[in-house]
């Protein structure tokens, strides 16, 4: 089984760069998306409808704004919208599927242009991070994709002694990763298996890699960890500024 998180920054401009034609060339068996920017009714009719997918969104309650979906090639048994608070739920930044032997998830953090709007997003993480913690609770394995607007280690961006009081590597941001991936006991599958450099998900078009930052996750629980076969970052085509993520387990929907 393969599973691609990929943040499109808006649904339509990554139709525009190909979007659809990757869909149908992928061997992929489940696509998580984020980033819409589009309510599910503004989607055009053949991305809502892609030829061997079936397709499930959440929107945001306001215009051109986040949003999140999941293409899967298997039917899920059931698809849950929201986290139940509003900084989640109003703004369309969650959706799960659930399958016979695990569910998952697609999140979108908040971005945070500075320090003074950090407040958001620090609320969505640590709400969101009860939310990983309950789940931990239940007889049941997650597969959480998404992105977090977070790079956790040193190795995770460029020019760190420069970042470190720049949102997406403020100390407050890598503590809850290593709350994440620590007591919690949740498993970045990327790192689990590639413990390089310059493997960033997210840089501008217009700048090379090495200037970028690794934000785009797929967290896991960890009886799921024996089961990572290879991990990868899709960096062409270069459908959104972020790379997709794609991670392949020795698991069957």
């Amino acid at each position: 089984m393969k599973i691609v998180t990929l943040n499109l920054n808006g649904i339509e401009n990554a139709a525009e760069r190909g979007f659809v034609e990757w869909m149908q060339s992928t061997d992929a068996d489940v696509v998580c998306v984020q980033d819409l920017r589009a309510k599910e009714y503004q989607i055009p009719e053949n991305l809502l409808e892609l030829d061997g997918w079936n397709g499930f969104f959440f929107d945001a309650e306001e215009d051109g704004f986040s949003g999140v979906g999941i293409y899967s090639r298997v039917m899920p048994k059931a698809i849950i919208r929201g986290l139940g608070f509003p900084k989640c739920d109003i703004e369309g930044r969650f959706i799960q599927a659930d399958f016979d032997r695990f569910s998952i998830g697609t999140f979108l953090a908040p971005w945070a242009r500075d320090e003074d709007d950090l407040e958001p997003k620090l609320e969505f993480l640590e709400q969101f991070k009860a939310h990983l913690k309950k789940t931990r609770r239940k007889r049941r394995d997650y597969i959480f994709c998404g992105t977090l607007h977070v790079a956790h280690k040193t190795i995770d961006l460029g020019n760190w002694e420069q970042m470190q009081r720049t949102p997406g590597f403020l100390p407050e941001e890598r503590a809850w990763m290593d709350q994440v991936t620590g007591p919690l006991g949740y498993v970045d599958c990327f790192r689990q298996l590639n413990k390089k450099e310059l493997q960033h998900t997210w840089w501008p078009y217009d700048e090379a890699q090495r200037n970028g930052l690794r934000v785009d996750y797929q967290l896991i629980t960890p009886d799921l960890a024996p089961y990572i076969d290879s991990v990868s970052i899709i960096a062409e085509p270069r459908l959104s500024p972020h790379c997709g993520v794609a991670i392949d387990y020795d698991l069957d929907l």
